[in-house]
């Protein structure tokens, strides 16, 4: 059905003009003839004017009809231009999936996830905005991301969880590190060498901090970055990094890097959620790119950290 968006009165007066009867108008819009008549005198009688001479023969506009007639004809053409390009707005709205994330998972999950996706896809429009926890929640909740990833400690008001996988925190080290050689470690342990940690308002450097301050423990980062992707190729000697394991896994699989568990069960309670706003509907492909997300998840919850894959390369990209 065809959307007008011009008021009733001007529709009906529109039609009358067009076919010059309200019998005739009255079967294309469907009505009865006197829903017509009562229309166009209501418009008559608030513009002061009269529209039509009545004669047996049909409608016929007087100047002041006509008139009007080039009016709004001009402007019952806009507005279904409006409509047509409103409608084309929705259809790119429907092959458009808008993401995002937190700066760890943008340098290499989410473009694998998005290019194995764009594969079975080749139509979709894919857009992925990268922001502080924070403001990926934000970017959801203003409607300019349809699907957030990110690690959360607790629920958010107006969001709605799609996936959430448990996520602990990880000490990440040279494979040679003193602290490699046991099968989990502590905050006490992990303080006495030098730490290359993320800003304060990231979920794991909050948690270590906390777990810190319930032990009475202090430290200083040797290096403190906003940019987590930069602080594994930073590793060297005896250095740790707090980090995921999508952050560390490609570089233990090689055997460049191993990753310890934490005692603690503070570094235990974070998750890897992926959000979408609370109520909303959402068009097929983003629920099927939810979908393919939340199977590359699971696929790396499968692996075991500290295992190493055969391969001996280095990585090309890291998690």
């Amino acid at each position: 059905m065809a959307i007008s968006l011009l008021s009733l009165p001007l529709r009906y007066f529109l039609e009358v003009a067009r076919t010059g009867s309200v019998n005739q108008a009255a079967q294309r819009l469907h009505v009865a003839a006197s829903a017509v008549s009562r229309q166009l005198g209501k418009l008559e009688d608030s513009l002061g004017v009269v529209l039509f001479e009545r004669q047996a023969r049909g409608m016929n506009l007087t100047e002041a009809g006509t008139r009007l007639l080039a009016h709004a004809s001009a402007h019952d053409a806009q507005a279904l231009e409006l409509v047509e390009q409103l409608q084309d707005l929705s259809a790119q709205g429907a092959l458009r999936v808008r993401l995002a994330c937190t700066e760890g998972f943008a340098a290499a999950f989410m473009p694998l996830v998005m290019a194995g996706f764009r594969q079975v896809h080749p139509q979709v429009q894919l857009q992925l905005q990268v922001a502080v926890p924070q403001e990926v929640s934000a970017l959801v909740l203003r409607g300019e991301a349809d699907l957030a990833l990110k690690y959360s400690t607790a629920p958010e008001k107006g969001l709605q969880v799609l996936h959430s996988a448990i996520a602990p925190i990880y000490a990440v080290m040279p494979a040679q590190h003193p602290l490699a050689r046991q099968r989990s470690v502590s905050v006490a342990d992990v303080v006495r060498y030098p730490l290359l940690l993320g800003a304060a308002n990231t979920t794991g450097r909050q948690l270590f901090d906390l777990s810190c301050a319930v032990q009475g423990l202090r430290y200083v980062p040797a290096v403190e970055s906003n940019f987590s992707s930069a602080l594994l190729p930073l590793l060297s000697g005896q250095d740790v990094v707090l980090a995921s394991y999508l952050t560390a896994a490609r570089w233990v699989e090689a055997g460049l890097l191993a990753a310890r568990p934490f005692d603690e069960t503070q570094l235990q309670q974070r998750r890897l959620q992926v959000l979408a706003v609370e109520g909303r509907s959402q068009s097929a492909l983003v629920q099927q790119f939810t979908q393919a997300l939340v199977i590359a998840i699971e696929e790396y919850g499968k692996r075991k950290v500290g295992r190493r894959r055969k391969a001996t390369a280095a990585p090309a990209s890291v998690f």
